[in-house]
């Protein structure tokens, strides 16, 4: 989900950590409870977009203009390679205080205890802004350990002069299209030389079980503290849908199978496609890349049984080592509040998870350029199954991912695909 983006572009962050090893003398050392002097907060940011960089630098120095008591260093960091440094830096006992990452990352650090609990040291005011579902992404073992504050949805951008052109009414921020509307609006986009949509599927086992939840599609279900892979009717709707867009309604472009959304974009401002089903960030390729005069717009997200979607939130830890938890639980709750977590969703092209950060994103922004619906679309996002499942990563690169592949190309059958991704779970989980 969020990863694809930020493992391809952040080598632009070539800035990068300058050494977590240099974090030893981070403020979780002891030295800062001995002396007279301010507290002092190691704060490692994965920010990398101009933007968001800025916005990220100039809270912390608004920050510590008005906590001199409370000093926070910022630290720049790099997706790249953050896991492997945070391990390191985790095992070694020299840790930043506040760390930056994603929820579906941040497991396995909670699970190992280097992760503080979050749960007393928030305000109620504070944790009440934030969906249960959203909070979820970051709970392990009953233990909060990271605050989720942006998030990443899946949206349609179409070109609204193709639309007008077909007759497709543009529907509102808060009414997307159910599937059977999209596939047939799909379908009368489509015509010599223009498919209605072109799916991105070079990576598309997040996408799928991303949007499975639409169907109530969960593919891992665990009794009994043993999990399990299943595939029945409600996980193999949305691969089969988007199957029939391909090979029956011809109303989904075959070349588009092995790009990334980012690969689309030529194809769609030359009106090749109608529309792209993908990342909310899309917009700001939009933006940015648009030819002079090319209308487009952004659609909400697509509605099964509901518009349900996983979350995987960009999230904000403290260390469990750290000696100042509670004034880095202070420094998260301002640095989040609801100005500054629209700010920072404006700069990474994201969705807040705080419902009063939404409404601040929409009058910051106007509401233009999608951002009414990519507000509205958070209230769909909660945790999945396969987010809890600790052999996800390897069920997914192994076995998920060529199997779904295969059949997005039309070489295995759904029940095939099915066997595939079952037979991969046993492999994984037993």
């Amino acid at each position: 989900m969020l990863r694809t983006r930020f493992r391809r572009l952040a080598a632009a962050t070539a800035v990068a950590v300058v050494g977590l090893g240099m974090i030893a003398a981070c403020g979780n050392g002891g030295d800062d409870e001995a002396t007279s002097g301010p507290v002092k907060l190691r704060f490692l940011s994965l920010a990398w977009q101009k933007e968001s960089l800025k916005a990220n630098k100039d809270l912390v120095a608004k920050w510590n203009a008005e906590h001199p008591d409370i000093q926070v260093e910022y630290v720049q960091g790099d997706w790249n390679s953050v896991h492997d440094q945070l391990l390191t830096s985790f095992e070694g006992g020299d840790a930043p205080d506040i760390v930056h990452y994603e929820a579906a990352s941040i497991g396995e650090f909670s699970k190992q205890g280097y992760l503080a609990d979050l749960s007393d040291l928030l305000s109620d005011d504070f944790k009440g802004q934030i969906d249960k579902g959203i909070w979820d992404t970051a709970t392990f073992d009953d233990k909060v350990t990271g605050v989720p504050f942006l998030l990443e949805s899946q949206v349609v951008v179409a070109n609204k002069k193709l639309l007008d052109a077909a007759g497709v009414a543009v529907p509102p921020a808060d009414g997307g299209w159910t599937w059977d509307e999209f596939q047939a609006n799909a379908q009368k986009l489509t015509k010599p030389g223009q498919f209605g949509a072109a799916w991105a599927l070079k990576s598309p086992t997040n996408r799928v079980l991303n949007l499975a939840l639409n169907f109530d599609g969960k593919f891992f279900y665990t009794d009994g503290g043993r999990t399990e892979v299943k595939v029945g009717d409600p996980e193999k709707e949305v691969p089969k849908r988007i199957h029939d867009m391909l090979y029956t309604a011809k109303s989904a472009s075959p070349e588009a199978l092995g790009m990334s959304g980012a690969d689309t974009l030529p194809g769609f401002f030359g009106g090749k496609y109608a529309m792209l089903p993908g990342s909310v960030s899309l917009r700001q390729q939009m933006v940015e890349q648009a030819p002079a005069g090319f209308e487009w717009v952004t659609l909400p997200p697509i509605k099964g049984l509901s518009a349900m979607q996983a979350a995987n939130p960009q999230t904000l830890s403290v260390s469990e080592d750290s000696k100042h938890k509670k004034q880095a639980a202070q420094f998260l709750e301002y640095f989040l509040n609801p100005t500054n977590m629209a700010a920072l969703a404006k700069g990474d092209w994201l969705v807040p998870t705080g419902k009063q950060a939404n409404q601040e994103l929409i009058k910051l922004t106007g509401g233009k350029q999608g951002w009414d619906v990519a507000a509205k679309s958070a209230a769909d996002l909660t945790v999945a199954p396969f987010q809890m499942a600790d052999g996800y990563p390897e069920w997914k690169t192994k076995y998920a991912t060529p199997a779904l592949q295969q059949y997005f190309a039309n070489k295995i059958t759904l029940d095939q695909l099915a066997t595939q991704l079952v037979d991969g779970g046993k492999q994984v989980l037993r």
